[in-house]
C-alpha cells in the first residue's frame, strides 16, 4: 500500500515557519505519510538540508521588503498588497497543477496563503489568529480570517488554554467561524542536560535589511561584552562558514542538531522575539534578552508580554547597549507551558 503524500509549505518570513515545520514533517514520517515540501529562498534551503531524502519544490517567493525605519513598517507591508495578492495567484495556479501531478493527498500550509485545494484536504497553520498592525489590526484580522476560512482546519501551536504562549495573538473570544485546532507548542528541540561552554548566544533571522542592521549593531556592542559568545547570523548558504574574532565566534548557519547543542551549552540567548524563538526557548528553558523586529507590532507585544510577566527583558534596536544584559539575571527565563505532547495520530486524521 502506498503512503499518503502530504505537501508542507512554510511561508518564507525569517526561518521560524520553516522550523517549526520540522517537527511536523518527522511526526508525518513515523505516522507512514510521504511529505513534500515546497518553499522559497531560506526556508526552502534549510529544509532541503535538514531532509535531503524528501522531494523538494520551489514556489514563488512573496517577496516582502521591510522597511529600514521601523515606523514605515506597517504602510511599506500596505503598499505591497497587490506584490501578494500575484504571488497568492501563483500559488492557486501551481497547487492546483500540483495536486494532480504529484497525486496529493493533503496540504499544510504555514501562513501561505494560496497553498490549498477544494480536491484535497488542506491546513493553515497560524499563531496569529489576532493580527496586529496597530491601529488597522480589525482589517488585517479580518483580511486573515478571509484566507484562513478556504481550509478545512486551521492548526494553532499553541496551548488551547492558559498559561499559554501567544497570548490574544492565538486566541480568540469566538472560534466558531474557523476550524481551530491548538497543536500545543512545536519545537524541533529537546533540553539535554550538558556543560555551559558560552557565556552568550546570539541567534540571528528575519528579512533584510533588518536582519544585518541588527547584526552590525550587536557586533559593535559586543566587542565590550566579558565573556564567550557565539554568532548564528542566520544566513543559509551552501557552505556553512566559521570565523573567530576574538571571543566571537561567528557561524553562518547551524543545522537543527548543532542548533540544539549549541542552545543547551550556552547560558543566555540574545535574538528577536519571534513566536518559533519564543517556543525553542520555553521548551530549552533558557534565559534571554530580546529585541523586537523595528515596527513589527507582533513580536513587539510578545517582548511585552513577557516581560510584564518577569519572564524575560528587551529594548528597542536602536536603545540596545551590552549593559542591558545585565538585567537577565532579574528574570526568571522561560519554562515550558505544559507536558501534553502533540497528538499527531488524531491531528493527522483530516488526511484519512
Amino acid at each position: 500500500m502506498s503512503k499518503k503524500r502530504i505537501l508542507v509549505t512554510p511561508l518564507n518570513w525569517g526561518l521560524g515557519h520553516a522550523t517549526r515545520c520540522i517537527p511536523i514533517l518527522e511526526a508525518l514520517e513515523k505516522n507512514s505519510f510521504e511529505p513534500v515540501i515546497a518553499s522559497d529562498g531560506n526556508a526552502l534551503a534549510l529544509l532541503k538540508k535538514e531532509f535531503p531524502h524528501l522531494q523538494a519544490l520551489e514556489l514563488p517567493s512573496y517577496n516582502i521588503e521591510y522597511a529600514q525605519n521601523g515606523e514605515n513598517f506597517k504602510w511599506k507591508l500596505f503598499r505591497q498588497l497587490p506584490k501578494l495578492i500575484t504571488a497568492v495567484r501563483a500559488e492557486r495556479k501551481i497547487v492546483r497543477k500540483w495536486v494532480t501531478e504529484l497525486q496529493l493527498d493533503g496540504i499544510i500550509s504555514d501562513n501561505r496563503l494560496g497553498i490549498h485545494s477544494a480536491k484535497v484536504p488542506s491546513v493553515f497553520i497560524t499563531h496569529q489568529l489576532n493580527v496586529l498592525t496597530g491601529n488597522t489590526s480589525w482589517l488585517s484580522t479580518k483580511m486573515h480570517h478571509y484566507f484562513i476560512k478556504k481550509f478545512a482546519e486551521c492548526w494553532v501551536p499553541d496551548n488551547a488554554k492558559k498559561p499559554n504562549l501567544s497570548g490574544k495573538l492565538g486566541h480568540l473570544k469566538d472560534n466558531s467561524t474557523l476550524n481551530i485546532k491548538h497543536l500545543g507548542p512545536l519545537s524541533r528541540f529537546r533540553k539535554k542536560p550538558t556543560e555551559k561552554i558560552y557565556d552568550l548566544m546570539v541567534v540571528l533571522s528575519g528579512p533584510e535589511p533588518q536582519r544585518t542592521l541588527l547584526e552590525t549593531k550587536l557586533k559593535d556592542e559586543l566587542q565590550h561584552y566579558d565573556g564567550s559568545i557565539i554568532f548564528i547570523r542566520g544566513v543559509v548558504e551552501p557552505e556553512q562558514q566559521i570565523t573567530r574574532e576574538g571571543k566571537l565566534t561567528y557561524y553562518n548557519f547551524m543545522t537543527s542538531d548543532q542548533l540544539e547543542w549549541t542552545f543547551n551549552q550556552s547560558k543566555m540567548v540574545v535574538s528577536r522575539s519571534g513566536y518559533t524563538t519564543i517556543m525553542d526557548l520555553a521548551k530549552l528553558g533558557k534565559k534571554a534578552f530580546f529585541i523586537p523586529t523595528p515596527g513589527q507590532y507582533e513580536q513587539e507585544y510578545l517582548a511585552k508580554k513577557l516581560k510584564k510577566k518577569g519572564l524575560v527583558p528587551y529594548c528597542k534596536q536602536d536603545d540596545f547597549r551590552v549593559e542591558r544584559l545585565l538585567e537577565v539575571d532579574l528574570y526568571k527565563g522561560l519554562k515550558e507551558t505544559g507536558k501534553n505532547e502533540t497528538d499527531w495520530n488524531q491531528l493527522f486524521t483530516v488526511f484519512t
